[in-house]
């Protein structure tokens, strides 16, 4: 992994939160990801487990927490690349209504580690959100 692919990834990661897009998600982890939204809890396992989470579809009760479309944005790049781990920093930014003004703004940290195929086999969050 190298920054411009490190970029490439984040850039796809957007896309496919903007867009939801089953493929789009699921291409960008690899069949056994981990992947923690809070770096305390039990990681999703397996990229079907991950897309279903992303989609909503992985609750019993049948309720999501999908983002509204065009009610959020997201801006990530890479601070630190290591071999297969990559650190990105970022904001994500939130409104109430497509066309209303920013709400809410995080500040994110992602820890990655992938795989040779520059799938995502380890992800964690680590976000704030500004006062």
């Amino acid at each position: 992994m190298d920054r411009d692919a490190a970029q490439a990834w984040l850039d796809r990661y957007v896309a496919a939160w903007l867009s939801y897009d089953r493929d789009g998600i699921g291409a960008l982890f690899a069949p056994d990801v981990l992947y923690r939204y809070h770096p305390h809890e039990d990681p999703v396992v397996g990229r079907e487990a991950v897309v279903q989470d992303w989609l909503g579809e992985a609750r019993p009760d049948g309720s999501t927490d999908r983002d509204a479309p065009g009610t959020y944005e997201a801006s990530y790049a890479p601070v630190a690349v290591d071999g297969d781990v990559v650190v990105a920093t970022g904001t994500s930014s939130y409104r109430d209504t497509a066309d209303g003004p920013v709400v809410r703004v995080y500040d994110n940290c992602f820890v990655m580690r992938f795989d040779d195929g520059g799938r995502c086999r380890e992800f964690t969050e680590y976000y704030v959100q500004r006062p």
